[in-house]
């Protein structure tokens, strides 16, 4: 099984921004991690990240024939980028968001998320375990299809 991991703007700098939002992690520590978890799981793992809204959206592009599963945490994009909704919703293997931090909590624009409706299943607010949630949803839910 193939997951590809994406990250939005931002996510570059999570390592500096508030430890008790974004759990304190650099990206690479994410990473690295997320390559344990997959491992563990006897999955495969790539993980990519960009500033760049059009990259984002090339690589799900690229995901349409290429992976079994998606892992997405958009960033900022996630309260307002429609081209991304477009583009995830046209997979057709399953997707997870991930919010490190919990957006339903947050300041008000950030409690919205634009592609909910067009993914498999959220992860909102568990800090970096999110992504092994995610992780352990998709390997579940793979072997159940």
């Amino acid at each position: 099984m193939q997951i590809l991991v994406l990250n939005g703007v931002n996510l570059d700098v999570i390592g500096r921004r508030d430890p008790a939002l974004y759990g304190g992690l650099s990206l690479n520590e994410l990473e690295r991690r997320v390559y344990e978890w997959a491992h563990a799981l006897d999955i495969s793992a790539r993980c990519r990240q960009s500033n760049s809204e059009g990259e984002f959206i090339e690589w799900i592009h690229d995901a349409y024939a290429d992976v079994d599963a998606l892992i997405v945490n958009p960033g900022a994009w996630s309260h307002y980028s429609y081209a991304i909704r477009d583009a995830l919703e046209l997979l057709q293997v399953p997707v997870v968001e991930v919010h490190l931090s919990n957006i339903t909590e947050r300041e008000e624009w950030r409690r919205t998320s634009v592609i909910a409706d067009v993914v498999s299943h959220r992860v909102i607010g568990k800090g970096p375990e999110g992504y092994r949630e995610a992780l352990e949803f998709l390997a579940g839910k793979t072997s159940v299809e």
